[in-house]
């Protein structure tokens, strides 16, 4: 039966982009090389890959589609501010629980998520 593998993201530099997901996110590196990088583990990996190719190109800096679900996520959020990184929205109290918008360098924008219900 077919799983999904991975989700792609663009960036036009990969060594900054490694910066942000793996330093700044704090999401596991599995492995790296020519063709990007491959971050998270379990099934379902995030591809970072340099956007060579006009169809790729047209892909960087977008909103993802994409949510991370993060445990105690204003501490999160506060370290994320530490580190510089660019806040597309704030944490906001929802009826679905709190959730945050945060934007590579690249503005690949993706959404931070916790479960926790006021």
């Amino acid at each position: 039966m077919p799983h999904l593998y991975s989700v792609a993201v663009f960036v036009t530099d990969l060594d900054r982009a490694l910066l942000f997901y793996r330093d700044h996110l704090g999401l596991p590196l599995l492995r790296q090389g020519s063709f990007g990088a491959e971050f998270l583990e379990g099934e379902t990996r995030l591809g970072v890959h340099p956007a060579v190719h006009a169809d790729a190109k047209a892909l960087v800096g977008r909103h993802t589609g994409l949510t991370f679900h993060v445990e105690d996520l204003l501490d999160y959020c506060e370290r994320l501010h530490q580190r510089g990184v660019t806040f597309v929205a704030e944490p906001t109290q929802q009826g679905f629980g709190i959730m945050a918008m945060v934007a590579d360098p690249d503005g690949n924008v993706f959404a931070l998520w916790e479960d926790k219900v006021e």
